[in-house]
């Protein structure tokens, strides 16, 4: 289901004025997609991108067309390892955090948002 324009627009005037929103956002995207949901933290980094930093200007600093990221992170994209860790280096970059892994060694494994905090200034 297509995001209406209001919706959009208030995450992307609420990733403008609350910065732990928009490290939230990134995390999402980045969490979901090694959960194994790949389109849809695909679809969470599009917005972020949006959001943020923009295809452009993500594009300019990766050297590689705007449009080419578009599609790579589109619904039927593939961009790939190389390319997506390359995205992703550069915006946690931006936004000042590193992302860590916690490993779990129990049977089953529960993702808990408040236990594994994976962002860290």
């Amino acid at each position: 289901m297509p995001l209406t324009r209001d919706f959009k627009e208030t995450v992307q005037a609420r990733v403008q004025h609350d910065p732990a929103f928009r490290r939230a956002l990134l995390r999402e995207a980045v969490e979901t997609m090694i959960d194994g949901d790949v389109n849809t933290g695909k679809a969470v980094l599009r917005d972020y991108i949006n959001a943020t930093k923009g295809f452009v200007e993500l594009g300019r600093s990766l050297d590689k067309s705007p449009k080419s990221l578009m599609r790579m992170l589109g619904p039927s994209g593939n961009p790939g390892v190389q390319n997506m860790f390359a995205i992703i280096s550069r915006l946690r970059h931006k936004e000042g955090i590193r992302f860590a892994i916690k490993i779990h060694n129990g049977r089953s494994f529960k993702r808990n948002r408040s236990e594994s905090e994976s962002v860290r200034r």
